[in-house]
């Protein structure tokens, strides 16, 4: 099996990659880490701050990774914002009955009464250097271009409105 946990920055990805790793005992890999190590190794020119380039330079790669662990029925969890909303498109029905597909994403309610939350556990599982760029309109711009683009695909959505740990622990059964 392999999971793709995607969604807006701060959402818990991570922290959800980390709670199925302890669960289910599969490996997971960070897009975030694959994306600094191309850029930091100088494989490529694009930068932290190019996310739409970002996906279509990345997912070629990670959608690969993803067929060779179905291939060779390993478990994996992809954790990462750089799934596009269409990645169905680039599997056939062989690769989709070993993928689960988790989009999590925040109602901006909740982004308005959780912010100082949020904002603290951002480095609960990964250290942030910089997280300046995080404001409560940021926060929901985001996550409703998530919401919206995975709706315009037919993709569920796991929509944070109350609690966090409510929403994960649903995912986690």
């Amino acid at each position: 099996m392999v999971i793709i946990i995607t969604g807006a920055s701060h959402v818990g990805k991570t922290v959800l990659a980390q709670r199925m790793l302890e669960k289910y005992k599969y490996p997971y890999c960070s897009i975030d880490h694959l994306k600094m190590g191309l850029i930091r190794s100088g494989l490529t020119t694009l930068t932290p701050d190019d996310d739409d380039d970002l996906t279509d330079y990345l997912w070629p790669i990670v959608r690969e990774m993803i067929k060779t662990a179905v291939e060779n029925e390993q478990n994996l969890i992809i954790e990462g914002c750089y799934v596009p909303f269409d990645w169905r498109n680039s599997f056939d029905e062989r690769y989709l009955q070993s993928i689960r597909f988790i989009c999590l994403a925040m109602s901006d309610e909740y982004i308005s009464s959780h912010f100082e939350d949020i904002k603290s556990h951002g480095s609960d599982i990964e250290r942030r250097l910089d997280d300046s760029y995080c404001t409560v309109e940021q926060l929901k711009q985001d996550n409703r271009r998530i919401i919206n683009g995975c709706k315009s695909y037919g993709e569920k959505i796991t929509l944070i409105t109350e609690s966090y740990e409510d929403s994960i622990r649903g995912i986690l059964g």
